[in-house]
């Protein structure tokens, strides 16, 4: 199984989670790493380069840390450029069927406030429900997500322990879609 991880952050070099997630996922055999940001640091995407990897690879990683209940700038236009009409979806769009796509985010704030209870009163599940959406519009598996809580309060141990966990949940040839509820 090839693995494409698409890492979205601005500015890697000042991240400790997504940096080290990202270091080990670089060193794993079958898995093309690209830093999204950096590629296009211009926000000018090549589209027909990004279409070529994503049909080159079987699952695709979404990598980004959870900004203001949703993804950094860039993925979404990205997702608007990319994810194209009669590419993606649509009565031809069928260039991503069957494929997998994992989502794998990091935040901030502990686990406990993304509960109806807690400070945010929603779920990871439901505030990543329109990639979830998405996934089925382009007709990709959508795996259950891999969610990072709390980096801000991780130790080094704890963050170095959390990369090599990223590595082994994503690349399980054995992850199961999430059911829909």
């Amino acid at each position: 199984m090839k693995t494409l991880v698409l890492v979205f952050h601005p500015d890697l070099t000042a991240s400790r989670a997504n940096r080290r997630m990202t270091e080990e996922m670089e060193k794993q055999t079958n898995v093309t790493v690209h830093h999204v940001y950096e590629a296009y640091s211009d926000e000018k995407i090549d589209v027909a380069a990004e279409q070529r990897l994503l049909e080159e690879h079987d699952r695709i990683v979404l990598q980004f840390p959870f900004y203001w209940y949703s993804t950094p700038s860039l993925l979404k236009k990205w997702e608007d450029a990319v994810l194209a009409y009669g590419w993606a979806f649509g009565s031809t769009g069928d260039k991503l069927h069957g494929k997998e796509l994992l989502i794998a985010v990091s935040t901030g704030a502990a686990e406990e406030n993304y509960s109806p209870d807690g400070n945010f009163k929603y779920t990871m599940s439901e505030l990543l429900r329109p990639l979830q959406a998405s996934s089925n519009m382009i007709g990709t598996r959508y795996l259950t997500p891999y969610v990072l809580y709390g980096v801000n309060q991780l130790s080094d141990k704890e963050i170095e322990q959390s990369a090599k966990d990223y590595v082994a949940y994503a690349l399980n040839s054995k992850l199961e879609p999430l059911a829909v509820r």
